[in-house]
């Protein structure tokens, strides 16, 4: 049996931070951080009991924070070209170094890097890390680059705005002009000229706060100023460099790459680089940000990339459902836009970009999320990702500084997440400190997930909408509820969620072609055992209809069905 894979995100900043101090725009020596050596042993393996078979470790590459490094050699930093005090992991400063703010000792961080993957496959979890090829720190000097490896823009002609072998776009004769506040402009020092065009495809000597200005767009050979021209041959200098460091972490024994806003670099790079980077490291997983459905298709053919994300698609139509906006019935709906590629979506209720399940922007409590988890979770062979503290209902709702109350966890900020730090507990990794809903919540992950890999139809079986067949239902309401069949010629579940915030009692009519599609007979008599919660009761059904079906609000219910 292929096993469902479950991916369990982390920054490890934030991750293993037990100071709880957390001072408004604090600095890493008020505030502390995470480091690589806190993710220790103990709670690697609480993470694969958990039922985890990934970690993605995110804002592990070298980034641009208002941290003086200079004493180890690293390039000073320029406040007025960073976000927070911690600076965003996806403005990379040097993509062959890690942070330095995760190591115990600054000049042994890649070792501790290192032995980190080496704990998380003693485990028994793969490890994820983020490619973030779209743009890179203002600010951007790799002084940990192989030798004979040159850097980007070293050897660019900068009197050109565009040039297939420039590395950066550049707006000839103009000076970088960031339309900051006047606080801030006041105090600024970083110089840039000529200046480059900025990440979000700013093509501009102005770019403005609302822009990615603490980032650089990296240039592949496309000409956006120009029609988007396409100078694909010969190769561009950026692509040989972005395989290079793909390269350079798949020695490392890295199991995988999330890649950061996919879809703005062109399609011809992904069909260039990642099959070399396939050859050399059969089994290595690729996973596109990607957020244009009408471009799905294309990053997913001839097994370019391995999975995409499904935030327009699953996330927000499971959002709407849970929150009351849509009915449970357009669940349908979304599923058949990818019903060809959804094994190959990521699903996800939360990641560092999404506000939390339990904030006052989405559901308030965690547990509200259990009905969405649970179509997530088990609606297709697909990989799903959970953000840590989602499992223990982390609310998101600090005011931490350059990242304000809006219901995300920062990722810019020196930070301690309350529920983590208590789950932490000093290093021992336990529910010692965290309140009964909490340790409540967590358990019902760990039952969710490893149920997935336990039962072989859930990990690999076969879907069935019963909606269709449920619409004119009386005893079904399709606005709340949604139900559906995972199966083989063996095993048959039937999985049903509840998005309702009162108790639903339902009748389910499953139709005779439910059960010659999964060959498993006529369906006339059998009984269907609950498998999530202990105090459910066996049902019974005839003709393939189920009744007396009772399903807490905001949760739902597997069953599995057996024959007379």
């Amino acid at each position: 049996m292929n096993p469902k894979l479950f991916i369990y995100q982390l920054l490890p900043r934030l991750f293993g931070n037990s100071v709880p101090t957390n001072t408004v725009n604090g600095s890493i020596e008020e505030n502390g951080t995470g480091k690589f050596n806190d993710i220790s042993d103990v709670v690697l393996q609480k993470i694969k009991a958990n039922g985890y078979t990934h970690v993605w470790y995110i804002g592990v590459l070298a980034h641009a924070s208002t941290t003086d490094y200079t004493a180890y050699g690293l390039p000073l930093e320029y406040p007025e070209i960073i976000k927070g005090k911690a600076g965003s992991p996806y403005a990379i400063r040097d993509y062959y170094d890690v942070d330095p703010d995760l190591a115990e000792s600054v000049p042994d961080r890649i070792a501790e890097f290192e032995a980190l993957i080496h704990r998380t496959h003693a485990a028994g979890l793969k490890v994820i890390m983020d490619n973030v090829p779209n743009h890179v720190a203002r600010n951007y000097r790799s002084i940990n680059k192989p030798n004979g490896v040159e850097d980007f823009g070293e050897g660019d002609d900068t009197s050109l705005s565009f040039s297939p072998q420039n590395n950066f776009y550049y707006i000839p004769g103009q000076s970088l002009e960031i339309q900051y506040s006047l606080r801030k402009s006041a105090n600024s020092t970083y110089s840039e000229f000529p200046a480059k065009a900025t990440g979000n495809d700013c093509f501009t000597h102005k770019p403005t706060q609302f822009d990615w200005y603490e980032t650089v767009k990296l240039n592949y050979g496309v000409d956006y100023q120009n029609r988007k021209q396409e100078h694909f041959n010969p190769v561009p200098d950026t692509w040989i460099k972005m395989k290079e460091i793909f390269l350079y972490w798949a020695k490392k024994n890295v199991d995988g790459f999330r890649c950061d806003m996919a879809e703005m670099v062109p399609l011809a790079f992904w069909r260039w680089a990642i099959p070399q980077v396939k050859v050399k490291f059969p089994g290595i997983l690729f996973i596109a940000e990607i957020y244009n459905p009408s471009v799905y298709r294309d990053f997913l053919a001839d097994n370019i990339f391995d999975y995409l994300y499904d935030k327009v698609g699953l996330y927000d139509t499971l959002r709407d459902v849970s929150c009351g906006y849509r009915p449970s019935s357009d669940i349908t709906f979304t599923l058949d836009n990818v019903g060809d590629i959804q094994h190959r979506m990521l699903s996800f209720m939360e990641n560092h970009d999404e506000q939390r399940l339990a904030s006052d922007y989405f559901l308030r409590e965690g547990s509200k999320g259990k009905a969405a988890m649970i179509v997530s979770c088990c609606v297709n062979t697909n990989p799903v990702m959970v953000y840590a503290g989602q499992e223990l209902g982390e609310r998101g709702m600090d005011e931490e500084g350059f990242s304000g109350k809006d219901g995300r966890t920062t990722i810019f900020d020196y930070w301690s997440v309350d529920t983590l730090r208590r789950w932490n507990n000093n290093g021992q990794w336990n529910d010692v400190q965290l309140f009964p809903e909490e340790s409540e919540l967590q358990v019902f992950y760990r039952q969710l997930l490893t149920l997935c890999n336990k039962e072989p139809v859930l990990a690999n079986g076969l879907f069935y909408d019963l909606m269709p067949s449920n619409y004119e239902n009386r005893e079904f309401d399709s606005t709340r509820l949604f139900a559906f069949l995972r199966g083989n010629k063996k095993e048959l579940l039937l999985v049903v969620v509840n998005f309702d915030n009162r108790v639903q009692e339902c009748t389910i009519q499953i139709p005779q072609h439910a059960f010659t599609f999964f060959s498993v007979g006529e369906g006339k008599e059998g009984m269907a055992t609950p498998l999530l919660r202990e105090e459910g009761k066996e049902l019974a059904f005839t003709s393939g209809i189920l009744t007396g079906i009772s399903v807490n609000c905001y949760s739902g219910e597997i069953y599995r069905i057996s024959f007379s």
